[in-house]
Parts: structure tokens; C-alpha cells; sequence
């Protein structure tokens, strides 16, 4: 049910889209000849739009997420890498036939590099087929494998986890897969914005792991500088909204910590 609802949710809470409904509502109330209320709705859109859009609000709101969890400096041995899903459009790559990669595509990249740093590693790929409105044929996770070994990455070390279909599901069924033993060394790779979350879902399930964050979107110099047009504000502020909300919706629902701190 949390699954279902989440989804529903966000695609009524992403920011642009709250935008758009502003300016609808305007419309509509324009349309019925009420005209106060059209003219304050339509005045709000557009100046959402243009502050989301052209000021660094998406910027900062994503940089306090990324600056959260440095790259750490790794002096032991690695015992296996986990790899979150989201690296790939399952629905392109169902429908086309081929491996399409999404924006978060290094964390593929950087999961084949550290494979080459830590030849002994286990791979464990998280994500199995979280999407509502249609059916993929094999899960993210499945997909992702197939990319890792037409690159190079041996077969035989990689391990799927298939069940997962949002985060805390990606620590408990990782946890499942890999079974953990105390003195070990895992590698959680996620997108830097998305790893405060994660970092959330594996302490609640007492999975240890160090955190190893890749695909970065800002850069500190964003935060003094507008954007590079609306589209772009407003995707930075959709993609910050979304984990902070996630932050929130987790805290409240599973009791994960709110805003995981790199010193535990």
C-alpha cells in the first residue's frame, strides 16, 4: 500500500506539475468568470514558475543533499558492491529491444570500474519493476547485469535482487541477498542526491555499508548563479523535492533517520 500511495503522491507533489495545476486552476476559474480568483492563481503559476525556474532553488535544495556523504577514501578490502536501481528505462528498454540508460547511468559506469579496483567484490544489483502503469519483461536489475557483462564485468560475479520497488525495499531485500557478516565491507553506489535517503533505509535495516556517491547535478558555484533556463530549474527543484519529500515520507512511515548524518 505504501508502494501504491508513494507513487500517486509524487505525481501530484513534484513541483512543476503543482505549477501547472496553479495555472489550470486559473484557467478554470477564468472560464467560470471568477475572475479574483483566476488573476491570483495565474499571478501565483507564473511567479512559481519564474522563480523555480531561473533561481538556484532546485541548485541549493540538491547540494545539501549531494554535500551530505563525501567519496570516501577506501583502504580495506571491499567484500561487495550494491548497486541501486534507477540506472535504467526499463520502459525504453523493454519496448525497443535494447538497453537504454537514464541520467543516472553512471552508477553502472563507476560499478565496473570499482569491479577492475576490487577484482575479489561481490556485485549485487537492487531493483526489481517499480513502475505502475506498465509491465516490463525483466526487472532493472536484470537489465542492469546484461549492460555490466557486454562491458566486461564476469558473469558469475554478479548477484540480482529482483524484488525491491523503492528504497527501504532496496536494504531489506539486499540485506536478504547478500547476508552480511559482521567485519565486512560493502559499498553502497547511489546518486549523490539520492544517497542521504538510502543511507536512511540501510541503517534502519541494519545493513552496514559505505556509502560511495556518484552522478553529481550541482556544483557549489550553482547555488550563486541562475539556472540555464526554466526546463532546467524546474527539473533540479522536481528531482530536490522528491527526496526530500521521500526523507520525510520514510522518517513518518518506517522511522528511518531523517536526515542521516555521515559521522555514525
Amino acid at each position: 500500500m505504501f508502494f501504491v500511495l508513494s507513487k500517486l503522491l509524487m505525481a501530484f507533489l513534484v513541483i512543476s506539475n503543482l505549477i501547472g495545476l496553479t495555472a489550470f486552476a486559473g484557467i478554470v476559474a477564468f472560464a467560470m468568470r471568477r475572475f479574483r480568483a483566476a488573476r491570483i492563481l495565474l499571478i501565483m503559476s507564473t511567479v512559481l514558475l519564474l522563480i523555480v525556474g531561473w533561481f538556484p532553488v532546485g541548485s541549493a535544495a540538491l547540494l545539501l543533499l549531494e554535500d551530505r556523504f563525501p567519496r570516501p577514501a577506501i583502504q580495506d578490502n571491499v567484500t561487495g558492491i550494491v548497486v541501486l536501481g534507477g540506472e535504467i528505462d526499463t520502459d525504453i528498454s523493454t519496448e525497443r529491444q535494447t538497453i537504454t540508460l537514464t541520467d543516472a547511468g553512471e552508477r553502472l559506469t563507476k560499478t565496473a570500474e570499482l569491479s577492475l579496483l576490487y577484482p575479489n567484490a561481490r556485485i549485487l544489483l537492487s531493483g526489481g519493476t517499480a513502475n505502475l502503469l506498465s509491465a516490463e519483461e525483466k526487472s532493472e536489475a536484470a537489465v542492469a547485469r546484461d549492460l555490466l557483462i557486454e562491458i566486461g564485468v564476469p558473469e558469475r560475479r554478479i548477484e540480482l535482487e529482483e524484488r525491491s520497488r523503492n528504497t527501504c525495499e532496496n536494504a531489506v531485500e539486499s540485506k536478504a541477498v547478500a547476508s552480511p557478516k559482521p567485519g565486512e565491507s560493502w559499498l553502497l553506489i547511489t546518486s549523490a542526491f539520492h544517497m542521504p535517503r538510502a543511507v536512511a533505509c540501510f541503517r534502519a535495516t541494519d545493513f552496514p555499508v559505505i556509502p560511495y556517491p556518484v552522478g553529481y547535478r550541482t556544483r557549489p558555484s550553482d547555488v550563486g548563479r541562475p539556472t540555464r533556463s526554466v526546463s532546467m530549474g524546474l527539473y533540479l527543484a522536481d528531482l530536490a523535492a522528491h527526496e526530500w519529500i521521500g526523507l520525510v515520507a520514510y522518517h513518518l512511515a518506517m522511522r528511518t533517520e531523517l536526515f542521516p548524518s555521515p559521522d555514525r
